[in-house]
C-alpha cells in the first residue's frame, strides 16, 4: 500500500527514490562500514515528514513505546534483530529487566511494554517488568485490552546491582525517557548492562545536539548519492533559556526564526516550491509532541496570548521555562483515507523492524501530528524494508518507497550513534 501522495508521482521525492535505489549496493556497504565505527542505539523510532519534495526526520525517539502498533508479521524481525543486539552486548544474558516510565497506567503504553516484553521473551530470555515509581509498592497487575496484563514489580536496588525479589538480571532496558531528571536508582551500576545509557533521557540530551550530528550525517550521505543534503536534513536554530510565560530570550527566539525562515524561503525558491515555508518552535529537551509552535511569521511570535504562551513553555514533565530549538517546518503530503498522515520508522540494533502511519484527522499539513486524536495504521515494513524491487516506477511501489524511509531512519538512528559517544561520560578523551 503506497500512500496517497498530494504532489504528482515526478520530482524531487521520485528523483530521490530513483537515486536511493539505484545506489543500495554502495548505501548498504556505507551503512556497513559506518557500525563497524559506531555502535547504534540500542532501540530507536524515528518520526518522518513527506513533504512530496523533501523527506526528512523531525524526531528521534531512544526511549520508543508504540511496540504494540506493530503487525504480527513485523514480530520476526524484531526478534532477529533483538537477539542480534543481545549478543553483541551479553551472549551469556538469562534475565532481562524492563524498566517503564513512571506514573503511569496508561494501557496503550503499557501494551507496549508487554509487546516489548514479549519480543525479548521471543529471543530466548526471561523477562520481567520493574518499576521505580515510588508508588508501586508491590506487585501491581494491570489488565490490558483485548484480554492481556502486565506484572509491575517494585526494583530493588542492592550495593551495585538491580533487580527484583528472587530475579537477578544481567541486562537492564530502560523505557523511561528520563525527562524528569535521572533517578538515583539508576546511578552507579557497575556489574550489568543499562540500556539505552542514561545520557540517552532527555535529562542529559538536546534535540539540537542530535541534528547537528544528523546534518553531518545527511551531508556525508548526500556526497554518496550525488545530491544536495537539504533533499533529506530539516535546517535548525537553537536558543538558549526562553520562558514564554515572562517573555524572557524572545529576542533571541524573533532573530532565530527570522533567520531560518530565510534560508528555507531561499532553498524553496531554488527549487521553485510554491509553498509558504515555516519552523516549529519546540523544547530542547522533550518528549511526547507537548509545547509545540508553528510559526510562518516572526509576527506569529506576537500573537501568542499568555495561554499560548504557557502552552509552548512545558514539555511532560518539564519546566515552563526552557532551551528551545527553531527547526525548519516540512510539510506531510501523505494522506490515509484524506486524513494527514507520516510514517514512524522503528529500529532495533541497526535494524529496521517496522513501523506504522500516524493518522490525525484534525489536523493540517504544517502542523505536529503526534497529539491526541491521533491513530495508527500499520506499514508494511515486515516484507518490504529490506526487499526493494528494481524496475518499478518511482512512487509505484510500496516495498521501494519504504526501503527508502528504511534508509533515512537508519540516517537519524546513526547521527544518534554519533550524539550519544559524543555526549558519553565514560569515553575515553585524547589530546
Amino acid at each position: 500500500m503506497v500512500p496517497h501522495l498530494i504532489t504528482a508521482l515526478t520530482g524531487p521525492i521520485n528523483e530521490l527514490e530513483q537515486r536511493v535505489l539505484d545506489s543500495m549496493p554502495a548505501i548498504e556497504r556505507w551503512f556497513r562500514l559506518e557500525w563497524m565505527e559506531h555502535t547504534p542505539p540500542f532501540y530507536s523510532a524515528v518520526d518522518i515528514r513527506n513533504a512530496g519534495f523533501k523527506l526528512a526526520p523531525v524526531d528521534t525517539n531512544l526511549y520508543p513505546g508504540g511496540w504494540n502498533n506493530l503487525t504480527p508479521e513485523m514480530l520476526p524481525l524484531a526478534v532477529q534483530a533483538a537477539q542480534a543486539a543481545i549478543e553483541k552486548i551479553c551472549p551469556e544474558a538469562r534475565n532481562l529487566l524492563v524498566i517503564p516510565e513512571n506514573h503511569t497506567r496508561n494501557t496503550f503504553y503499557l501494551s507496549s511494554v508487554a509487546q516489548l516484553a514479549r519480543i525479548f521473551h521471543m529471543a530466548g530470555l526471561n523477562v520481567r517488568v520493574g518499576s521505580i515509581d515510588p508508588a508501586i509498592k508491590k506487585v501491581t497487575r494491570v489488565e490490558l485490552p483485548h484480554g492481556e496484563h502486565v506484572t509491575l514489580e517494585p526494583v530493588i536496588r542492592s550495593r551495585r546491582r538491580l533487580g527484583l525479589k528472587d530475579f537477578d538480571p544481567c541486562t537492564i532496558l530502560l523505557n523511561n525517557d528520563l525527562i524528569a531528571g535521572i533517578p538515583g536508582i539508576l546511578e552507579d551500576i557497575h556489574e550489568q548492562y543499562l540500556l539505552p545509557p542514561l545520557q540517552a533521557g532527555w535529562s542529559v540530551r538536546r534535540k539540537s545536539t542530535h541534528f547537528h550530528s544528523y546534518e553531518e550525517v545527511a551531508k556525508r550521505f548526500g556526497k554518496l548519492l550525488g545530491i544536495d543534503p537539504w533533499l533529506i536534513n530539516p535546517m535548525f536554530g537553537k536558543c538558549g533559556e526562553v520562558d514564554f510565560s515572562q517573555a524572557v530570550g524572545m529576542d533571541c527566539l524573533r532573530s532565530n526564526v527570522d533567520a531560518l525562515l530565510t534560508k528555507v524561503r531561499r532553498k524553496y525558491k531554488e527549487y521553485g516550491i510554491n509553498e509558504k515555508p515555516f519552523v516549529v518552535v519546540k523544547a530542547d529537551n522533550g518528549t511526547s509532541g507537548m509545547g509545540i509552535m508553528t510559526v510562518r511569521d516572526v509576527k506569529d511570535i506576537e500573537a501568542f496570548d499568555r495561554k499560548g504562551k504557557k502552552k509552548a513553555g512545558p514539555t511532560l514533565e518539564g519546566p515552563v521555562a526552557c532551551d528551545v530549538i527553531i527547526q525548519e517546518g516540512v510539510l506531510t503530503n501523505e494522506r490515509m483515507n484524506d486524513a494527514v498522515a507520516e510514517p514512524v520508522v522503528y529500529m532495533m540494533d541497526r535494524y529496521v523492524v517496522g513501523g506504522f502511519y500516524r493518522v490525525h484527522a484534525e489536523r493540517g499539513t504544517d502542523e505536529n501530528l503526534n497529539a491526541p486524536g491521533s491513530r495508527f495504521v500499520p506499514l508494511a515494513f515486515a516484507e518490504s524494508a529490506r526487499l526493494p524491487q528494481p524496475g518499478m516506477k518511482p512512487g509505484a511501489s510500496a516495498p521501494n518507497r519504504f526501503y527508502m524511509y528504511g534508509v533515512i531512519g537508519r540516517l537519524a538512528m546513526l547521527a544518534a550513534s554519533y550524539e550519544l559517544e559524543a555526549t558519553d561520560p565514560d569515553a575515553e578523551i585524547y589530546d
